[in-house]
């Protein structure tokens, strides 16, 4: 790969998933503010944060492409941020309970050399399995659900309160690794 490229994230799950495709890069977080327009359509959001973390490392470095993403979680037109303590999870965790719901994770790849941006988006559908008061206690207690959108994570023990999916895995669980391949090869990157 000619350029180097930059994970606009401090995400540990996305650092975890980049690394497993065999991929060289550093990660730097953005240091810009996130301004929630939930006015916005939910992909259109989530891209739109995306991009702005991306534009923020990117402005930042030369010769380099900078990826930035953004996952949200949305039921019944509202989206579900990352719960502020245990109450708020418990909420959140109440609300998905038995339920379907959207998650979308938004991508933007910038070539900091000629400006050139690639955003796309992935979404996939969840359904939670009917949860006792205990389990939504006892999954709190773990601590998963702190800096997690949605309130879990679907790669850790988060797993136990899917029922099932429909839509990419990977986006789920923040990076959907076949779309953002498909975004890659159009800067000329081939993994495979």
């Amino acid at each position: 790969m000619g350029k180097k490229l930059i994970l606009a994230s401090a995400s540990p799950r996305r650092k975890f998933l980049l690394s497993q495709l065999g991929i060289d890069f550093t990660a730097e977080p953005s240091t810009d503010e996130e301004n929630i327009d939930y006015s916005l359509p939910p992909h259109i959001l989530a891209v739109s944060l995306a991009e702005n973390k991306a534009k923020n490392v990117a402005s930042r470095h030369d010769s380099s492409l900078v990826l930035g993403a953004d996952t949200i979680v949305v039921i019944d037109g509202r989206i579900l941020g990352k719960p502020t303590d245990s109450q708020q999870a418990v909420e959140i965790l109440s609300l998905l309970s038995g339920r379907w719901h959207f998650v979308y994770t938004g991508l933007a790849i910038i070539d900091t050399e000629t400006g050139r941006i690639i955003k796309d988006y992935e979404q996939s559908r969840v359904k939670f399995k009917n949860l006792t008061a205990r389990e939504i206690k006892n999954y709190i207690s773990t601590g998963e659900p702190f800096d997690k959108a949605g309130a879990y994570g679907i790669q850790g023990k988060g797993s136990l309160l899917v029922e099932k999916i429909e839509g990419c895995y990977y986006n789920i669980v923040g990076l959907p690794l076949f779309k953002l391949n498909t975004m890659l090869m159009k800067f000329g990157i081939e993994i495979l």
